[in-house]
């Protein structure tokens, strides 16, 4: 039997006897006369036709105490106004006790909300001077920089796409930004931890700038200096969080909303003015489609609008971030989206530990299988594809549209046999949905606790060792305005809607025929197994991977 112990505060006033009067406290235990296993998400729901009123309630936390003794702790602190559903998951408390260890700021990279960035480094480069003396002592004995280099033991995570962009002012105080190198080693008690980083120092490009339009690059220098786990606590932890800051701007302008929400829209937008509704690739496109652009022009009404809640606490401002994106979408790669070769680009296909490469690739899998066989029931051969004047038109208007018309971009602007068609949509469909889900479900977790994720920061790079103290690091970090409103932000990019449709499930019938009809049955079987699998390990996992469960992956990019 397992036991739930919730407590609210209510916030209005309810009728007669049948609740709380305003602003009163009350905790309230739940019997559960089963095991429920191991769990991952709490949901409350305030229901129309209860006897509650629509009055706010504000949840405190839950608790649920399991019969084996374990007690499962997920804090809410927030507000269920109205109807609804409000989610909560247990490890927003974890980030709070750990963000500020080595291993857990390894670990972000691999299965954190933006795990594709990490690359394996062969060769320290020039910008990074990174010499053996400096890293040997946190190599372990018997090995140096270059045999760990050789090795493949080495990563890198390089924020250059952000350099050189300017800060702005928030709440009428200047912000600071920069592109940080962080240098990490996966050592032999299977961790991988930072070992060197650099915060680049403010220096001016070619001639003297005034104060406001420093910019900030990775060329190494005196005031670029290259920071050690062996420093001082307030040091490292500094520099640290200036790689976290970077960490921002590439998870929430980059991976989220470039290379998911923008570019499914544009899937989204071509589909909708060139494949009519009988057509194959719409009947099995569409689910995956569902309230895209209709998120993406809330998003840029309240959050992305000038003088809104983004313009107002991100130190790049709405034009810093949206000159990160475009150089982002300068360098996508049509090859890259084909998620098997980006772990082999990044050589990170055998790092272990990574849950995330593991699980997207497959559900990658599954989805491949689908459409292939969706796909060849529809085009029986190569000239089918070639002479579907329709599907031709979409791929073109992608590449026009998403892609402006970037020919080293590597997109096609046609197809010519099913295999290209395959990887094609298999790469659409991905997209939009559990592409998604890795870099959006677990952000609230990861980013409640403001220091792991700052959106600004308001002194400049630290430029000399020794000098940081509690106070200056507390200085740095966003002001108390700021560090609410992204809250609020990242609170809205995380609920769920009240209608989720999980990856699989097409509850709107639009293939009549049986043979894709079973292809959707036995999706659902492959995509069943991988949810049993993941539970099945993430039970022995000391911080459980679940943000590509299939049962929590949408259809389509609905938030």
């Amino acid at each position: 039997m397992s036991g739930a112990w919730v407590r609210r505060q209510a916030g209005g006033r309810l009728a007669r006897s049948a609740g709380p009067v305003p602003a009163q406290v009350d905790d309230y235990t739940v019997q559960c006369q089963q095991d429920l296993g191991d769990l991952i998400i709490v949901r409350l729901y305030k229901e129309r036709y209860s006897f509650f009123p629509k009055n706010p309630w504000y949840c405190n936390y839950v608790q649920v105490c399991a019969p084996n003794g374990r007690i499962y702790h997920f804090p809410a602190y927030q507000w269920i106004d109205g109807y609804g559903t409000l989610a909560l998951r247990e490890a927003t408390e974890y980030v709070a006790e750990h963000w500020a260890e080595d291993s857990f700021f390894g670990y972000q990279y691999l299965n954190g909300i933006n795990p594709g960035l990490l690359c394996r480094c062969t060769r320290i480069p020039d910008k990074f001077p990174v010499t053996d003396d400096m890293v040997a002592p946190f190599l372990g004995e018997g090995t140096c920089l270059q045999a760990e280099l050789e090795k493949g033991n080495i990563y890198l995570a390089d924020y250059r796409i952000l350099e050189g962009i300017p800060a702005i002012e928030l709440n009428g105080q200047k912000q600071y930004h920069c592109a940080p190198l962080c240098l990490l080693h996966f050592g032999r008690e299977g961790n991988l931890l930072p070992i060197a980083i650099q915060v680049p120092g403010v220096q001016a490009w070619g001639w003297v700038l005034c104060e406001c339009c420093q910019r900030l690059s990775q060329t190494p220098g005196p005031d670029c200096p290259i920071f050690l786990p062996s420093d001082s606590e307030w040091d490292w932890l500094l520099a640290k969080t200036w790689v976290r800051y970077a960490e921002f701007y590439c998870h929430e302008g980059i991976s989220h909303l470039l290379e998911t929400h923008l570019i499914a829209e544009a899937f989204c937008l071509a589909m909708l003015r060139q494949l009519p509704m009988c057509h194959p690739l719409y009947k099995l496109l569409i689910p995956h489609t569902r309230y895209t652009i209709q998120i993406n022009s809330i998003g840029r009404a309240v959050l992305l609008n000038e003088g809104g809640l983004s313009a107002r606490s991100m130190s790049l401002g709405l034009a810093g971030f949206a000159e990160a994106m475009v150089r982002a979408l300068s360098e996508i790669n049509y090859d890259n989206l084909y998620l098997p070769n980006d772990f082999v680009r990044r050589g990170v296909q055998d790092l272990p530990g990574y849950y995330y490469r593991e699980d997207s690739l497959a559900v990658w899998d599954a989805l491949e299988r689908y459409v292939t066989e969706i796909i060849t029931y529809y085009y029986p051969c190569d000239a089918a594809v070639e002479g579907d004047l329709e599907l031709q038109s979409w791929v073109q208007e992608i590449f026009k549209e998403c892609l402006l018309g970037r020919e080293s971009s590597g997109f096609p602007t046609c197809l010519r046999t099913v295999p290209e068609l395959i990887r094609y949509v298999t790469i659409v469909i991905y997209t939009c949905s559990a592409k998604h889900a890795a870099v959006n479900t677990g952000q609230l977790e990861f980013t409640a606790w403001m220091p792991n994720f700052p959106s600004s920061m308001r002194n400049p790079p630290i430029q000399a060792k020794g000098l940081t103290t509690l106070e200056t690091f507390l200085d740095t970090l966003p002001d108390i305005k700021t560090t609410c409103i992204t809250l609020l932000v990242l609170w809205t990019l995380s609920r769920e809607p009240d209608d989720k449709r999980p990856l699989g499930h097409f509850p709107d019938i639009h293939f009549v025929e049986e043979a894709p009809r079973r292809s959707i049955g036995t999706l659902r079987q492959r995509l069943a197994q991988i949810s049993h699998n993941i539970r099945q390990r993430n039970k022995c996992l000391p911080i459980p991977y679940y943000y590509l469960d299939p049962v929590l992956i949408e259809n389509s990019i609905s938030i």
